[in-house]
């Protein structure tokens, strides 16, 4: 394993929340997809169901796409991160579950808004990208016709195409098809 359970969690619930509205039409439309999309993940605390909160989401998966957007350029990277975990006020503490005995951090209190609880997390787990070294691991499908993001946890960041259109698959047999007529 390459990070911490919570920081592999929160990175691929990132890329999710990016991809959001990038592959299938805006999935966190409504009140009823945002809460699919957060209980995929596990997040607690509170939900309002309202438009303001969903509105406050939707604001945070651009700034979060902003990242990946830059993932090249790490100070700038940095710059938003940085912005990220002041803006949402992240505030470390460790706690656990009883469906996950390992103690992890949460970042904002359990009462505060959701988009804030959110970002703090996601902040912070890019945070831990970079201080590792592995911006490089955030990065845009390289599909010609596909706009979404990924995170590559392969352990030697080979990875290429996401997983949300059947990118990798549909370029392996266009590469194919081409060589066959080029026999």
């Amino acid at each position: 394993m390459l990070f911490t359970y919570d920081t592999d969690l929160t990175l691929r619930a990132a890329c999710m929340l990016v991809n959001s509205d990038r592959v299938n039409g805006d999935e966190l439309g409504d009140a009823a997809g945002l809460g699919r999309y957060l209980d995929h993940f596990g997040w607690t605390g509170r939900r309002d169901r309202d438009d303001v909160e969903l509105r406050a989401v939707h604001r945070l998966r651009v700034r979060v796409g902003e990242i990946w957007a830059v993932a090249d350029d790490e100070e700038h990277a940095v710059t938003l991160v940085n912005a990220l975990l002041g803006d949402n006020k992240a505030s470390p503490w460790l706690t656990r579950h009883p469906e996950n005995p390992d103690w992890h951090l949460h970042l904002a209190s359990a009462d505060d808004p959701l988009w804030q609880r959110v970002g703090a997390e996601i902040a912070m787990a890019l945070a831990d990208l970079i201080r590792m070294g592995e911006l490089r691991r955030l990065k845009i499908c390289a599909a010609p016709d596909c706009e979404a993001v990924l995170t590559d946890l392969s352990r030697n960041r080979s990875r290429m195409f996401c997983d949300t259109g059947n990118c990798g698959n549909r370029q392996h047999v266009a590469a194919y098809r081409q060589r066959q007529r080029e026999e």
